[in-house]
């Protein structure tokens, strides 16, 4: 364990999609909802609320809801090209970077969530958990948008699983 890297980590996945599906499932709010989250709003400089079927841009911050947790996640987008590439803020001061390539009929997508700090708490939660977490959800994404299948499991009485 001692050269394992606590600070980062990277998940790709191929997705039978066209890039710009692929690029507006993370940068729309109704997108994001199909796949990865319960409620999504997006917020301009002003605070003011965007518009559900509108791409994200960078400064604009989030409120994001997962089904069967009560807490919600705030965070700012610091990068968006609009074709791409996005990153954001993800639990406190951590990014993750989302960058989109084609290849062979596919997008590929590679996600690489850094800037994990070290201490225990972090590491358990933030470098295992968010580590696990991304695997699941970037098979739904692929699911979702190959097939239209939702995997997540959105039944209180059945949590907690490895799909929410």
């Amino acid at each position: 364990m001692e050269n394992f890297d606590w600070t980062s980590f990277t998940k790709k996945i191929a997705v039978k999609a066209k890039i710009s599906d692929i690029y507006n499932a993370w940068t729309k709010a109704e997108e994001l909802e199909k796949w990865f989250l319960e409620k999504v709003s997006f917020f301009d400089s002003n605070q003011e609320l965007i518009s559900k079927d509108q791409n994200v841009s960078e400064g604009n911050t989030y409120e994001w809801l997962w089904y069967l947790y009560d807490d919600a996640m705030k965070g700012k987008i610091t990068a968006a090209n609009g074709k791409d590439q996005l990153q954001f803020t993800f639990e406190g001061t951590c990014l993750v970077d989302v960058k989109l390539s084609e290849s062979n009929g596919y997008t590929i997508v590679e996600l690489r969530h850094h800037n994990i700090p070290t201490d225990d708490s972090s590491k358990q939660y933030i470098r295992l958990g968010c580590s696990n977490g991304w695997h699941f959800y970037l098979i739904n994404l692929k699911s979702v948008y190959e097939g239209g299948l939702d995997l997540r499991n959105k039944d209180e009485n059945l949590n907690p699983m490895i799909n929410n």
